[in-house]
């Protein structure tokens, strides 16, 4: 990729959930969030099994799209460690453990946001 070529959000997205997936994140949703939040064109969640898996997915997610020019503008939640936030700007990935994502429920707080068909992006 040259400079010059920024990627569009729906392109960041969808290198975002081939990240994902390639390190098996499992129930990878995405939200189109442009008509209902200023914060982000889409929002990516996905379930971990294990806090140890939530870094290497946030690493490698952070990783790959700084490889492509789109690196995080900051994550949140290391600590914690049930709950990391990525956030590129277009596009806020959710990193959760399972027991979190059930509690915090994203997909109910944003029923307005239309889920995106991300099955032709997934490798199985």
């Amino acid at each position: 990729m040259g400079e010059n070529n920024m990627l569009t959000p729906k392109e960041v997205m969808e290198e975002i959930v081939k990240a994902l997936d390639s390190k098996k994140a499992r129930n990878i949703t995405v939200l189109k969030t442009d008509q209902v939040s200023v914060l982000a064109d889409y929002f990516v969640i996905c379930t971990a099994g294990s806090t140890t898996q939530i870094k290497t997915l946030s690493d490698e997610t952070g990783k790959l799209l700084s490889e492509l020019g789109e690196p995080p503008l900051r994550s949140e939640g290391y600590r914690s460690g049930g709950w990391v936030l990525l956030d590129f700007g277009c596009v806020v990935v959710h990193l959760f453990l399972q027991e979190t994502r059930q509690f915090y429920d994203l997909e109910r707080l944003w029923s307005d946001a239309p889920q995106v068909d991300i099955s032709g992006l997934l490798s199985e």
